[in-house]
């Protein structure tokens, strides 16, 4: 689960781990009180969205796309320059290089104390599938995309691997922090800030913790100046406090609505709307409709107890993406028999009146008795009988 930049730096700080002071607000006037109670003669304005690059993204008028302010993120100096700043950027689109150019709008505003900045740094902490184990890693290479750095110049990512038997240790920590030259007061607190950040990491089940850019200030502080945080959706269930922090409004409504069903949906960008059950299934579904020279619009798993009403929800879903021209159902039928999909099916198509071609391939459990179904059905549903096949049907019945 996404959360925003002002949430995870809470939940930062509630771990020891070194944040600028700062406040939300959802007003001009909030963000003005804010600033004053923060003191100091400089002040940053940080647009809250669930997407990286806000400094060099563009905030425009969400209506006729006009451009109003140049950049997600501004140094006020004056108390009039946070309440202008804040009063461009709420309520209008912010379209950055991670948004797309559909943008988000901008409903709160980030107000943090301006710090001296000496240098810029990267860490981060996530989950490295090919080793089965957590790893941190950090860079001299603050405030650049770490993708970009990894692409061009590895060797300024330096990576400890942590074992899950002893957790991340201060020798790791040590290891880090001399790796960016870090010296005297910053290099303790360098080591501080990164202990604290594993134990933030552990302690709260989260799935990625990125600093970008991680500071060191003229005064030898390190400090999380940004803090991107990603929670465990499966963990969640350990930290009910946490799922208060879902803000729906950031992510598709499509999805939003397919998790009230317990349905997993990823809106794509392709025509051809994706039934299956099963995370595998699905990936290997997406894969061979791209072979045969289509494109997914959605990851739908309907799971392994899916029923009438969630295959019929899963319709709606799919349908309500206005470029899915052909529909693939591709069902394994082993917890959840094949007789029952495809009276599901039929159900559904009967309630909502399918006008877009739909292709099943059914196998497994009661397969046999899911394709007479089918049949008697009255619905002229195209039945493939392999992966293949599925695939090759439902692009031609787009292409025809």
């Amino acid at each position: 689960m996404k959360i925003h930049e002002y949430q995870g730096k809470e939940i930062l700080r509630a771990f020891n781990v070194p944040t600028p002071k700062g406040g939300v607000a959802s007003t001009p006037e909030q963000a003005v009180k804010i600033a004053q109670k923060l003191g100091g003669k400089v002040w940053v304005v940080k647009s809250q969205i669930h997407a990286g690059g806000r400094g060099k993204g563009q905030i425009l008028d969400p209506k006729t796309r006009k451009l109003i302010l140049d950049g997600g993120v501004k140094v006020a100096t004056t108390l009039k320059q946070v309440e202008k700043y804040t009063a461009k950027m709420l309520k209008n689109l912010l379209v950055t290089i991670q948004t797309g150019e559909e943008g988000k709008i901008v409903r709160r505003v980030l107000i943090e104390q301006g710090v001296n900045i000496d240098k810029e740094f990267y860490a981060g902490m996530l989950l490295d599938r090919a080793q089965s184990q957590n790893i941190m890693m950090v860079s001299t290479e603050g405030g650049m995309e770490i993708e970009k750095v990894a692409a061009e110049t590895p060797e300024k990512i330096l990576k400890v691997v942590i074992d899950p038997n002893i957790g991340f240790q201060a020798f790791q920590a040590r290891e880090l922090a001399f790796g960016l030259g870090l010296k005297g007061t910053a290099f303790k607190n360098g080591v501080k800030f990164l202990m604290a950040l594993a134990a933030a990491y552990e302690k709260t089940d989260s799935s990625m913790f990125e600093i970008n850019p991680l500071v060191l200030t003229k005064e030898g502080d390190v400090l999380a100046l940004d803090a991107k945080v990603s929670l465990d959706d499966n963990a969640l269930f350990r930290h009910a406090d946490y799922i208060k922090l879902r803000d729906k409004t950031e992510e598709d409504p499509l999805e939003v609505k397919a998790s009230e069903f317990d349905l997993n949906y990823i809106k794509l960008d392709g025509n051809v709307g994706c039934m299956v059950n099963g995370a595998g299934l699905a990936m290997a579904t997406m894969d061979i409709i791209k072979l045969a020279g289509g494109e997914p619009a959605n990851f739908l798993d309907v799971g392994g107890g899916a029923s009438a009403e969630t295959t019929e929800q899963g319709f709606r879903i799919i349908l309500s993406d206005k470029n899915v021209k052909a529909i693939l159902i591709n069902i394994f039928g082993g917890i959840v028999r094949c007789d029952r999909i495809a009276n599901g099916v039929v159900q559904a198509a009967k309630n909502i009146n399918i006008k877009v071609p739909i292709v099943v391939r059914l196998a497994g459990t009661n397969a046999e008795e899911a394709a007479v179904i089918l049949e008697n059905s009255g619905i002229d549903f195209l039945v493939a009988h392999n992966f293949k096949e599925a695939a090759d049907k439902v692009t031609q019945t787009i292409a025809a």
